[in-house]
């Protein structure tokens, strides 16, 4: 027998000296090596507030408080609604039995006693209970670990202050919207401050859940503002090196998607280089000038970072006029939202979107409000996966 069941506490629960003893003397031999007893309904409730048992053994028929009661109690405290509960009844008949479970019992059997059939029903229910604690125990360490990994994400986000003074240098607000899933998908964004009130933005989202993927996205994190000082100028530049690291970093399987660019105001430009990411999109307002989209996409091909070494990545250009929006978002926006050009662009398309871009609405981020409530409406409480949308605007579109 495992020494975990043998070693569960169990509680029998008779009125009776002999049955108790009998009882005792079957599981011992069995080799259960913690067994309790108990006189009658109230000390067996007395017993299990003061040390919890793994199984009751229970016998109905008792002066006092029978184990009808016994059962309705333990079953109105949450703390009990899980333990299983093995009743010995001499009661045969289907109505004596259906009212047993009703009650709350986890399963019976008849006396007189069969040894054989007492050791295997006990065996059984402390197997279920054994495993259900293990992965209990197993979801509260997952459960932690997650903890620990999203207030470590909320940390390495774009602070505020770090975006307000972009506002102020760059001349562009910044905003965002993030959605974690339950289990973490591995999405990660932030700024690099450049010279000239320029700054490079960068959006990556690691293959894989869990916590595994949160701590490739955290040293993927550390990579990257290495690399800032030397090569944050140069997007093409920075996600091959970044390739070359990460190659070197991650095991086999594990890559990033990937986009760095450089926000330029002052030239009305946004330079970037893509690994496999979604496009960045550039947003005009209405009205718009003959011959130009409403929309412009850039393009997010390239091989994901750490697959290979030796990957070169192209480098790329948006133009990013005044009274524009420039958007970076993860693929489960588009996912979500039903593709790059299905409701996705239509929602940026949107009366409420391009009317708040003409308005100049500069104060409350209207454009970017209509777009993160759709989205929000459209993921629900808890999203399958991570959903990362980073929002730019210059001028009106700010």
């Amino acid at each position: 027998m495992d020494d975990a069941i043998a070693a569960c506490r169990i509680l029998v629960v008779d009125d009776t000296d002999f049955n108790r003893t009998l009882i005792g003397a079957l599981l011992g031999e069995a080799g259960f090596q913690n067994v309790a007893y108990a006189k009658d309904g109230f000390d067996a409730l007395a017993q299990i507030a003061a040390d919890a048992p793994d199984l009751l053994i229970l016998d109905i028929m008792m002066p006092g408080m029978d184990g009808f009661e016994v059962c309705r109690r333990l079953r109105a405290d949450h703390a009990y609604a899980d333990l299983p509960v093995l009743v010995q009844t001499a009661l045969s008949s289907s109505d004596d039995r259906n009212r047993a479970f009703a009650a709350g019992t986890t399963d019976l059997i008849s006396k007189p006693l069969d040894r054989t059939e007492l050791v295997a029903r006990v065996r059984i229910h402390l197997q279920n209970r054994v495993l259900i604690r293990d992965l209990q125990t197993y979801r509260a360490r997952v459960e932690g670990e997650l903890a620990m990994a999203r207030s470590m994400y909320d940390h390495l986000l774009p602070s505020p202050a770090l975006c307000a003074a972009l506002t102020d240098s760059a001349g562009v607000t910044l905003r965002s919207h993030t959605a974690l899933s339950f289990d973490l998908g591995g999405d990660l964004w932030g700024v690099l401050p450049l010279a000239g009130g320029r700054f490079g933005l960068f959006l990556l989202d690691m293959a894989g859940r869990g916590v595994s993927a949160a701590l490739n996205a955290f040293r993927m994190h550390t990579l990257i503002h290495e690399l800032a000082p030397h090569l944050g100028e140069r997007p093409g530049a920075f996600l091959t090196e970044l390739n070359e690291r990460a190659v070197c970093l991650l095991e086999l399987g594990q890559h990033a998607t990937v986009i760095y660019g450089v926000v330029d105001g002052a030239a009305e430009r946004f330079t970037y280089a893509a690994a496999a990411a979604a496009p960045p999109i550039l947003i005009r307002p209405a009205p718009i000038a003959p011959g130009n989209a409403a929309l412009v996409f850039g393009e997010g091909a390239g091989q994901p970072v750490g697959v290979a070494a030796g990957t070169r990545y192209e480098e790329r250009s948006l133009p990013f006029p005044p009274d524009s929006a420039l958007v970076l978002h993860s693929t489960a926006v588009l996912e979500t939202l039903g593709g790059r050009r299905g409701g996705f662009a239509a929602l940026l398309q949107s009366a409420a979107v391009q009317n708040a871009l003409a308005d100049g609405d500069d104060g409350g981020g209207g454009a970017f409000a209509a777009v993160t409530a759709a989205l929000a409406a459209a993921q629900g409480d808890v999203p399958l996966d991570d959903h990362t949308l980073v929002w730019i605007g210059r001028g009106g579109a700010r």
